[in-house]
C-alpha cells in the first residue's frame, strides 16, 4: 500500500507520524526519512525506538532555499543518500511503514527525480506500507499509489 499526502494545507507530516505512532502501538515498526526539512528536534522520537526510526540526511540547518548554489549541490547529493537508504529500507524489509516526508517537494525542487522515486516505490513489498508526503503531487508518482490524500487549508 503507498499513500501520498499532498497539498497546500498543513498537517501531511504530521498525519504521516501519527500514523507511524498508530503502527507502533499496534505491534508494527516504521522508518521515516525526512527531505527538505529545516533542522527539527525529533529527540522525543528516540523515546519511540526501536519501533519507530527517524533518519535525516540533509547536513544543512537551514532552509535549502536559503542556500548558496554550492551548498544545494552538496544538499542534493545528501538527499540522493536519503533515497538510496530507503531503497536498502525496502531491500531488507525490516521494517512494516517506510514515511518518505516531503520526498515529493524535493521531486517538485528538482532534487530527486520522479523516475528515482518510482525506482524506489517498485521495490515495496505487498506486506509493507510506504507514505509520502509534500506539496505537489505528479501524474506519474499518483499512479504508483493506493491511496491519494490532498490536505487543503479551507481558511
Amino acid at each position: 500500500m503507498i499513500t501520498a499526502y499532498y497539498g497546500n494545507g498543513q498537517g501531511k507530516s504530521s498525519a504521516a507520524l501519527g500514523y507511524a505512532v498508530r503502527e507502533a502501538g499496534n505491534g508494527k515498526t516504521a522508518c521515516i526519512i525526512t527531505f527538505l526539512k529545516a533542522e527539527v528536534n525529533y529527540e522525543f522520537l528516540k523515546r519511540l525506538e526501536p519501533e519507530i526510526k527517524i533518519f535525516r540526511f540533509e547536513r544543512s540547518k537551514r532552509n535549502f532555499n536559503d542556500l548558496t548554489s554550492e551548498e544545494r549541490d552538496e544538499e542534493k547529493a545528501n538527499l540522493k543518500n536519503g533515497l538510496n537508504y530507503a531503497r536498502k529500507v525496502l531491500g531488507a524489509g525490516q521494517y512494516d511503514l517506510l514515511v518518505l516526508d516531503e520526498v515529493l517537494g524535493a521531486i517538485n525542487e528538482g532534487m530527486v527525480s520522479e523516475d528515482e522515486l518510482k525506482d524506489v516505490l517498485k521495490l515495496c513489498r505487498p506486506s509493507m506500507e510506504i507514505i509520502l508526503t509534500g506539496g505537489v503531487l505528479t501524474a506519474g508518482i499518483s499512479e504508483f499509489c493506493d491511496k491519494v490524500i490532498d490536505i487543503k487549508a479551507e481558511k
